[in-house]
């Protein structure tokens, strides 16, 4: 049986890694990124000559090889079928030996784009309509190494309060996120608590990445439960610990890393762990997947929210398309965006306005590749190579454990060794 379709067929698939600098190398409970993000764009092309743009993390020739051994999958394929798309490249058992969802994402993205592009829609009308045309965005505050002379650090609450107040003068956020997980709990609930202090009727959220004990995360919620939180994110690792946070605090509990799927979504409605689910249209294997989740959620009056993993302008152009759709998401969205330094889409990075940037409305994505500047940033990451993510560079021999009994002392300075000679 002929099923229709758009008319459209893949005639390739290709991915090229580039590396985009930030403005300093910024701290998390696993590490660092060295002051650049590693991605791979990917490019879809129709044998009518459209092209379609997707975005992954991380990259290189695996990434790249990765990309091309999708092309006997793909070639000959309508971009229109992404249900079909999905159980092809990422069905739950090839996935069980295989993980495809950032391939799958990705594929999507630019599926999404073709199909946008076609019939000049962009893509939030091909998912049901835009609710709102901009997208609110948290300020996204890391623990930061100092880069060259004119970006300083942030380690202590001073510091972390006047890059805050920087950052709202320049972009208008009002809610902020602080990554923790690096210094101490008691610390880094003494800055947090100087955030809210210097910025009186804020919003503000915090994130160890899973760093805390169970313990530890309860004494920290009860720490700053008189502060205007959003909400406290994955402060503990896994469903039962978050679980158990849960009932020792007033403040609502989030998620970006035990509740990624269908599955562990449906584990969490039947057994309430978390309150907020941060939706990534990366580790959901797409835009399609985050609007189905947040039908779950709007059901089950979870709350919900728009993660971020390093994007560049193409996954930032998915964040706000799935913003524009989704009439429960409360919450400001999360992005790494404003610490880069460039970015490779036409026209350059997007704008912040009163802490919001404006839904694309051209057909597809309403991104295009600057060429030169992927070229730019394709010869940059030829010259220096991947970083290594789980490695702090001030600490090279040091390591993560889980929960972390072993972070790194505030009183610490200085420029780390391994950032040296341009390293970063």
């Amino acid at each position: 049986m002929t099923i229709p379709g758009s008319g459209l067929r893949i005639a390739e698939i290709r991915a090229t890694t580039v590396t985009v600098p930030l403005e300093a190398p910024l701290r998390h409970s696993n590490g660092a990124h060295w002051g650049r993000f590693v991605r791979t764009i990917v490019e879809v092309e129709t044998t009518s000559g459209l092209v379609g743009l997707g975005e992954m993390g991380g990259g290189g020739q695996s990434a790249e090889a990765a990309i091309a051994a999708l092309n006997p999958y793909l070639v000959g394929h309508d971009p229109a079928r992404t249900e079909a798309l999905r159980f092809m490249l990422a069905n739950p058992t090839a996935s069980l030996y295989n993980n495809r969802t950032q391939l799958l994402a990705a594929v999507e993205f630019a599926c999404l784009d073709l199909l946008g592009q076609h019939t000049g829609l962009p893509v939030h009308a091909l998912l049901g309509g835009a609710v709102r045309g901009e997208v609110e965005f948290a300020s996204y505050l890391f623990y930061r190494y100092a880069s060259g002379d004119t970006t300083g650090e942030v380690r202590t609450p001073d510091q972390l309060v006047d890059h805050a107040l920087t950052l709202k003068a320049e972009h208008g956020f009002t809610v902020h996120k602080l990554k923790g997980g690096v210094f101490p709990p008691d610390y880094e609930r003494e800055c947090y608590r100087a955030l809210a202090d210097a910025l009186p009727g804020d919003r503000f959220r915090y994130d160890p990445n899973g760093a805390l004990s169970v313990e530890e995360a309860i004494r920290f919620a009860r720490g700053i439960e008189d502060l205007d939180n959003d909400y406290i994110e994955d402060p503990c690792y896994g469903l039962n610990g978050m679980r158990r946070l849960r009932e020792n605090t007033r403040i609502p509990t989030a998620t970006n890393t035990v509740v990624v799927n269908f599955e562990q979504l449906a584990a969490n409605v039947l057994h309430p762990a978390v309150d907020v689910v941060l939706l990534d249209t990366t580790f959901w294997g797409g835009i399609r997947p985050c609007v189905k989740a947040a039908g779950v959620a709007e059901t089950f009056q979870l709350g919900i929210a728009v993660h971020s993993s390093g994007e560049l302008g193409i996954q930032l152009a998915t964040m706000l398309h799935l913003g524009a759709v989704l009439p429960n998401l409360t919450f400001a969205a999360d992005a790494h965006y404003h610490h880069l330094l460039d970015d490779v889409i036409t026209g350059g990075k997007m704008p912040y306005t009163d802490g919001r940037i404006t839904v694309p409305s051209a057909p597809g994505l309403g991104v295009s590749l600057d060429r030169d500047k992927v070229a730019q940033y394709s010869e940059l990451y030829r010259e220096l190579g991947p970083y290594a993510y789980d490695r702090d560079p001030g600490r090279p021999d040091w390591y993560p454990l889980l929960p972390n009994a072993d972070f790194a002392d505030p009183r610490v300075t200085g420029r780390p060794a391994a950032l040296s000679n341009n390293s970063y």
